[in-house]
């Protein structure tokens, strides 16, 4: 040893310094700009501490670290690994003085902005950030010669012992105070809350003793299905998942008819909030109870939806969404007590709302800007929330445009004369043989191809009961590959006098996919030509949303796209793009976002500074309303075609054979003329 500080490394950061010899590591680490997680400052109680000391020569720094260069193994670190158990080779840094040079590694369970890396491919981490944070501390006894409250020597604690001031809290803490501190000896856990409106920090909660459980949870309110993610708010960890469907749906299928039922019934408004506030609540104890947890553990919740849905989980009339100019009462982020909402968890809890981009662009679409981050790509992305509506989003870091595209319920089954939702029994993937036109079929809830040995079996609890978005979708374009239906839709009827799964329909055909066997009581599985008109009508509207604002860039191409939702994040993308849902692009840089607006939600509850980003950046998006623009029905009609009827898809001509173009006349008897052009 010599007379000079100790040189210290930490890993991963690579931050090294000259600390003192003496103090204890977590405190040094700190005065080196190294943050070390902590709930109970330093009283090794939580544990949340820990690290490693480094053993041996490590001549990328310079530095010999050795286990003898720290304090021994104390007897209150042997407590707490008694009572919680210490990993091997583990320290806790509150407990362990530093004697000489080290490399400290950090483990990121110890890291107060630690990340918690999404798999997919091609997203970013998420750093845990959050707004509530929880922290143990010891709070003066009270004194006949010093005069102050109880409330008034908590927030002395908590700026004394963690620095933290501008404190505010609700009567209903001051209520409960003076027990709770009695009972935890004068030693309590607060949660605070550093959002509060008008800035500041709240005093949240506050709890007896030492309490080290935080959590929040981010909410998709879709206008079919509500999911919740419960997470834990010191790690960032998803710790239970649920969803069910919007109860709303009594009041109608689609956003409109809602608006329509506000307008015919005075105080349906008030209806359907209750309606899906009892939802998010019933959401919320299914997440709770999945996790062990109470009610009274969750502090936080954050929500997203479109802007009806946002009207009304807000207790917003949403009636003037329902025509134009669709104007929002408010587009901008709410913050807000939850039991606001309505929300039956902790009393001090918090809720946080995504702001809204447009009249029919919501703070869901605002969900999958934060969590696709296309305000972040030197390429133009592509981003679609394929829904009844299909928010659409386009751009770089240098332009965003934005825009909603009225898809209709068709992708999720709707008006479709064999469609149902996604559920066990639904078909969702299908092949169809282009010299047989024989169909082979997955269903959900079995890994089995319907010519597979064992696939009736497998069903036997289900039965093959419809087809849901994806299956449809796949089915024609498939129809399309196989030559069954033609560049503008039409079922090739002169394939019915040689193949039975044509069948005539008065003047038009429909295509069998599944007949029931003899005495079966299932339902015929076809897809009709009225069927394939509702996908190509759907298809168009959102492909030329998407057109609309290449347009407004000055693009033909697209670098990458991002398919979002629930829909969105079950269709093959290969077959998105044989039916022109999604303009041509190379296919490897198509992908699923999956429930990319829940994504958002998560990120915006775990990271505070996450919330701050998205309302810069929706300010700065701008929204094009398609049923203004002259053009757009310009492109809905060329979209109408299979892919389309005049841009090239040279990047899926190269993946996929496509078929020669074909000519189908339908003649008054309902026959058919076909005439064959060269493709």
């Amino acid at each position: 040893m010599t007379d000079r500080n100790p040189l210290i490394v930490f890993t991963p950061s690579g931050k090294r310094g000259r600390l003192p010899a003496g103090p204890p590591v977590m405190p040094a680490a700190r005065r080196g700009g190294v943050d070390i997680d902590s709930v109970c400052g330093g009283r090794a109680i939580c544990g949340r501490c820990q690290v490693t000391v480094g053993e041996g020569e490590f001549a990328k720094h310079g530095i010999s670290s050795r286990n003898a260069h720290v304090s021994a193994f104390s007897e209150v670190e042997g407590r707490y690994d008694r009572i919680k158990g210490l990993p091997q080779g583990r320290r806790l840094s509150c407990q362990t003085r530093i004697t000489g040079d080290l490399v400290i590694d950090v483990p990121p369970e110890s890291q107060v902005h630690k990340q918690v890396v999404r798999k997919e491919a091609d997203t970013r981490a998420i750093e845990v950030d959050p707004a509530t944070r929880l922290f143990f501390i010891e709070v003066e006894e009270p004194d006949m010669h010093k005069p102050s409250s109880d409330l008034e020597r908590v927030y002395k604690a908590l700026k004394e012992q963690w620095g933290i001031d501008n404190l505010s809290c609700d009567l209903a803490i001051v209520a409960s105070l003076q027990k709770i501190l009695r009972k935890g000896d004068w030693k309590i856990t607060a949660a605070v809350f550093s959002r509060a409106p008008g800035g500041g920090n709240r005093l949240a909660a506050v709890w007896p003793g030492f309490h080290d459980r935080v959590f929040g949870i981010a909410i998709d309110v879709g206008s079919t299905t509500i999911a919740a993610h419960l997470t834990d708010l010191s790690t960032g960890q998803v710790a239970a998942s649920a969803g069910l469907m919007n109860p709303q749906i009594r009041f109608g299928e689609d956003l409109m008819s809602r608006v329509s039922y506000v307008m015919m019934n005075p105080g349906g408004e008030k209806e359907m909030t209750d309606a899906v506030r009892q939802a998010l609540n019933t959401l919320a104890a299914e997440v709770a109870r999945q996790a062990g947890i109470g009610l009274d553990d969750i502090l936080e919740v954050v929500l997203v939806g479109n802007p009806v849905m946002h009207h009304l989980f807000l207790g917003i009339d949403p009636v003037e969404l329902g025509g134009a100019p669709f104007a929002l009462a408010t587009g901008l982020a709410v913050t807000c007590p939850a039991r606001e909402l309505g929300l039956t968890l902790n009393a001090g809890a918090w809720a946080y709302v995504l702001p809204c981009i447009a009249g029919h662009v919501g703070a869901d679409t605002a969900g999958v800007v934060l969590s696709e981050a296309p305000h972040e790509q030197d390429e133009i992305m592509l981003a679609v929330d394929v829904g009844t509506n299909a928010e659409i989003v386009l751009g770089s870091r240098e332009r965003l445009l934005a825009c909603s595209s009225p898809t209709g319920p068709a992708f999720e089954g709707a008006q479709i004369s064999s469609g149902q939702r996604a559920a066990p029994g639904a078909i969702e993937r299908i092949r169809i043989n282009p010299v047989t036109l024989e169909p082979r079929y997955k269903v959900i809830g079995s890994d089995k191809w319907s010519d597979e040995d064992g696939f009736e079996d497998a069903i036997a609890n289900t039965g093959v009961t419809g087809i849901c978005g994806s299956g449809i979708i796949e089915a024609v374009a498939e129809m399309y590959l196989a030559g069954i239906i033609n560049q503008d839709g039409l079922i090739d009827g002169s394939l019915a006098a040689a193949n039975p799964r044509v069948e005539p329909a008065n003047r038009t055909f429909n295509y069998v996919i599944r007949a029931p066997k003899a005495g079966g009581n299932e339902p015929v599985l076809r897809v009709t030509q009225n069927d394939v008109r509702a996908i190509q009508l759907a298809k168009a509207a959102l492909y030329a949303g998407v057109r609309l604002l290449m347009d407004k860039l000055g693009i033909d191409e697209v670098g990458k796209i991002r398919l979002a939702g629930a829909f969105g994040s079950h269709i093959d993308v290969k077959y998105a793009m044989i039916l022109g849902l999604i303009p041509d692009c190379e296919l490897s840089k198509v992908q699923s976002a999956g429930n990319a607006a829940g994504t958002g939600a998560r990120i915006a509850l775990v990271n505070v500074r996450a919330r701050d980003e998205i309302e810069a950046v929706v300010r700065r998006i701008e929204k094009i309303e398609t049923a203004v623009e002259p053009l757009f029905q310009q492109h809905f009609v060329e979209a109408m075609a299979i892919p389309h009827k005049t841009a090239p898809f040279p990047h899926l001509a190269a993946a996929v054979t496509l078929p020669p173009a074909k000519d189908i006349t339908t003649s008054e008897d309902g026959g058919e003329r076909r005439r064959r052009r060269r493709g």
